[in-house]
């Protein structure tokens, strides 16, 4: 085997590796949410989680040799960021999966295309294709499937509206951010180090809320809490961050957002053994339906005009 196909393997088994190891945390990462949320109020769950991602981020931005001064432009954008992603964004989830499960959030959480492409189209002017219109129709029809099972087989007292309203307001709000980091500020800005002032103030504003509404901080010392948080922190958010920056740069952003279909699979699989997700007829073909109405979808990506 020649040297360039030796390169060429070397770097198909990296892309490999990282598409696997990206779509096993983050597939993994709702059912570890679904722990945080108990003794511990969410918002303070929240904050530990960031406290220790954004140390985490900063040596990895320092490791990689990126300046670490953000200019007065980048660092209001890094503000409103961390205010959309790292505050809103995961104060919704922490608190939609009190009432959904964890399969299910993940699930809604594939369907970030959509509002990402609605305000693409609003803020950006990108063009919808016809196919991408028709696909995301699949996928949300395929999970109203999978949320009259969810209904069906909650209990009389369950919160179910509630938990999807959660979920569409943390959607929306981690879209508001993806739009923000693609608009001309946010190309210009160093990918790591905006995301490492993005989580300090995100963590700010957690911790602020935190105290506001849930009191003095509250820790649970059982090992598997607090081995949570550094896996959300480091693993959920560190680790994977730049690996998904590899896929991109490899595949191209349109490529690398087939992780976004692979992480509820792997999702409902996890919550089906650790959360005994019934599966019925209904909810099989729930999924299936939104996994296909995703992958068309993205065969047909939105394109910048």
């Amino acid at each position: 085997m020649s040297d360039s196909n030796t390169e060429a393997a070397a770097s198909q088994a990296k892309v490999v590796a990282a598409f696997l190891i990206v779509t096993a945390i983050w597939g993994s990462t709702w059912l570890v949410i679904k722990d945080q949320v108990g003794l511990v109020p969410a918002s303070w769950s929240i904050t530990y989680r960031f406290a220790i991602a954004c140390i985490g981020m900063f040596i990895f931005a320092k490791l990689r040799g990126d300046p670490l001064r953000l200019s007065r432009e980048g660092m209001i954008l890094s503000v409103f960021v961390g205010l959309s992603q790292f505050f809103l964004n995961f104060q919704f989830v922490y608190r939609a999966e009190m009432h959904l499960t964890s399969g299910l959030v993940a699930v809604f959480y594939a369907l970030l295309m959509v509002p990402n492409t609605l305000l693409g189209r609003l803020f950006l002017k990108e063009t919808v294709k016809p196919r991408f219109v028709f696909g995301s129709l699949i996928a949300i029809a395929g999970i109203a499937l999978l949320l009259i099972h969810e209904f069906r087989d909650a209990p009389p007292d369950s919160r179910i509206a509630l938990g999807i309203a959660l979920t569409c307001a943390g959607l929306f709000s981690a879209s508001s951010a993806n739009v923000l980091q693609a608009t001309p500020a946010g190309r210009r800005q160093l990918v790591v180090p905006l995301l490492a002032w993005a989580m300090v103030w995100g963590t700010l504003a957690d911790a602020l809320f935190s105290i506001v509404t849930a009191g003095p901080p509250v820790v649970d010392m059982r090992w598997g809490y607090l081995a949570g948080i550094a896996y959300l922190a480091i693993f959920g958010s560190v680790v994977s961050f730049p690996l998904y920056f590899v896929l991109i740069r490899t595949l191209g952003a349109g490529r690398a957002a087939y992780n976004g279909v692979a992480v509820p699979v792997v999702a409902m699989v996890l919550s089906t053994f650790f959360e005994d997700y019934r599966w019925t007829a209904l909810a099989g073909g729930g999924a299936l339906l939104a996994l296909v109405g995703l992958l068309f979808a993205l065969s047909a990506r939105a394109k910048r005009t």
